[in-house]
């Protein structure tokens, strides 16, 4: 099993919108058979304005299916698509890490 963690380093001002369209975007995958996503913002970290968003998956393999929408709704990818749109404009940058999990 592998943790998936992306991890956005927002604008100032701009973590509620980029949260928002997580949350979104988690209710949405949870309808078309995706994993549950975790969405967290920073306490204490880094860099002010961090969101981090995680999951488990099965496999690298699962989960690069499941981000080129293989056996997905094409009306839910465009859904999703909607709802990510524009994000660029709330987000400094952003990287993913990957973890197995032990045990």
């Amino acid at each position: 099993m592998l943790l998936v963690r992306e991890i956005m380093y927002c604008k100032p001002g701009k973590v509620r919108p980029m949260v928002e369209k997580f949350l979104a975007m988690n209710k949405l995958s949870k309808k078309v058979g995706m994993p549950t996503m975790r969405v967290m913002t920073d306490f204490c970290a880094e860099r002010y304005w961090t969101i981090v968003a995680e999951m488990e998956v099965k496999s690298v393999d699962e989960f690069e299916r499941m981000m080129q929408g293989a056996g997905q709704d094409p009306d839910a990818l465009k859904e999703m698509e909607t709802l990510m749109k524009d994000y660029h404009d709330l987000v400094e940058y952003g990287r993913r890490e990957i973890y197995k999990i032990e045990g």
